[in-house]
């Protein structure tokens, strides 16, 4: 039986990458996966790692280079080259042009690509705002056709009270679940 086809977007939530790479070793163990990252977190060094780092451990884990522009991810829904798309980790810039249907990066570019053939979006938010400016926008995500979440939670109330982060580990089967056409629940954790 021939694997799914899964695309993996990495936003610029760079303090989430270390979380987040696991997960895409054990999708990739799953599915046929192809890397997406978007500009900025293809290019920008940060104090958690140089971007180069991050691209090439990316390219060895899903043995190919990740499309970092909108060019070279635009394809992806005329020639129908996914299954699902997950993009984790996804900032709240991300959530915010999403819900507002604004593509002007390599990872929004793809999510409309590929939602125009009706097939499941996969969101791990991971952003300081969630329960402020974003929560509005993450609303919108959830009322709309084909957005499964990845299971959120605060990760710092006392520090961070507006900041939510999915629970990565919850990845593989959240993605699971939305093949299937269902969102994983509980929704927040």
């Amino acid at each position: 039986m021939e694997k799914l086809r899964l695309g993996f977007a990495l936003c610029g939530s760079y303090c989430t990458f270390s979380r987040v790479i696991p997960q895409l070793e054990k999708l990739a163990r799953i599915y046929d996966v192809t890397p997406i990252m978007s500009e900025n977190a293809y290019s920008t060094d940060t104090r958690f790692g140089k971007a180069e780092d991050f691209a090439k451990r990316i390219t060895e884990i899903c043995g190919r280079a990740p499309l970092h522009t909108i060019a070279q991810v635009e394809p992806i829904g005329p020639k129908k080259l996914l299954d699902l798309l997950v993009v984790a980790p996804c900032t709240g810039n991300t959530i915010a042009k999403l819900a507002s249907g604004i593509s002007d990066t390599a990872v929004t570019q793809a999510v409309k690509s590929h939602l125009r053939n009706g097939r499941a979006v996969i969101i791990a938010v991971s952003t300081n705002d969630a329960l402020a400016g974003n929560a509005k926008n993450i609303g919108a995500l959830l009322a709309m056709n084909h957005y499964y979440f990845v299971p959120l939670k605060q990760d710092d109330p006392v520090k961070k009270p507006r900041s939510v982060v999915a629970e990565m580990e919850r990845l593989e089967e959240t993605v699971a679940e939305a093949a299937n056409g269902r969102q994983i629940q509980p929704i927040f954790a």
